[in-house]
């Protein structure tokens, strides 16, 4: 047990960061060919200005007109990207172990709000499978990797508050959580989960034409 753990804390975790930050990289700069190639006029009209209007009124609930016409769906949607992204990078023991690998420390959430934020994105995983199953039109875009990847994302949310509770079984479900946060962090550039970085960029892109070329609102 002593040796999975060393080598999915150490080397696994290594290859994860690899991964991820490679593979952002890695699509970042394809895309970008890709996009000149395809729209040689991309970078010419593209407007910080309107890029920036138009990922503030994505980002924020009731800011869009899509947003408006589904309220609930909203601020769940709101609430999960909070607490997915502010809970690992802010919790105490993630800081304690980057700390003792690069001597970096931050400010950290207190236990019971990291505890709160973790089952919100929990509770937000099966609001989003409950609405996956039940509504027609999400159910019949929907294939089993898409509940794959909802899996994948809860999972580590799931077993690091296991393995912080010390509930039975601890050893092995903190091995599982290490592994399946590395799991997700290796996939994240490579599946529809990169919309975390491209989503910046693709809603740039719109707001750039509407805005500085269309003259009209994308939102």
């Amino acid at each position: 047990m002593h040796a999975i753990y060393n080598f999915v804390s150490g080397p696994l975790a290594w290859v994860a960061f690899i991964l991820f930050f490679g593979g952002i990289l890695y699509q970042l700069i394809s895309r970008a060919i890709v996009a000149k190639k395809k729209d040689a006029y991309l970078f010419e009209y593209w407007s910080f200005y309107h890029a920036f209007r138009s990922i503030l009124h994505w980002i924020f609930p009731f800011a869009s007109t899509n947003s408006r016409k589904r309220p609930v769906l909203s601020v769940v949607t709101f609430i999960f990207h909070i607490c997915i992204f502010v809970a690992p990078i802010f919790l105490f023991a993630h800081i304690t172990l980057i700390n003792e690998a690069f001597n970096v420390s931050w400010w950290f959430l207190p236990d019971g709000v990291a505890d709160i934020m973790t089952l919100l994105v929990i509770g937000a995983c099966v609001f989003f499978l409950i609405r996956r199953l039940t509504q027609p039109d999400v159910k019949f875009l929907s294939n089993a990797w898409d509940y794959v990847l909802l899996a994948l994302v809860a999972a580590p949310f799931v077993t690091g508050y296991w393995a912080y509770h010390q509930w039975p079984g601890n050893q092995v479900v903190t091995i599982l959580h290490m592994l399946s946060a590395e799991i997700l962090l290796a996939i994240i550039p490579f599946t529809k989960l990169n919309h975390m970085f491209l989503f910046f960029f693709t809603r740039g892109y719109m707001g750039s034409e509407f805005g500085a070329v269309r003259f009209a609102r994308d939102w």
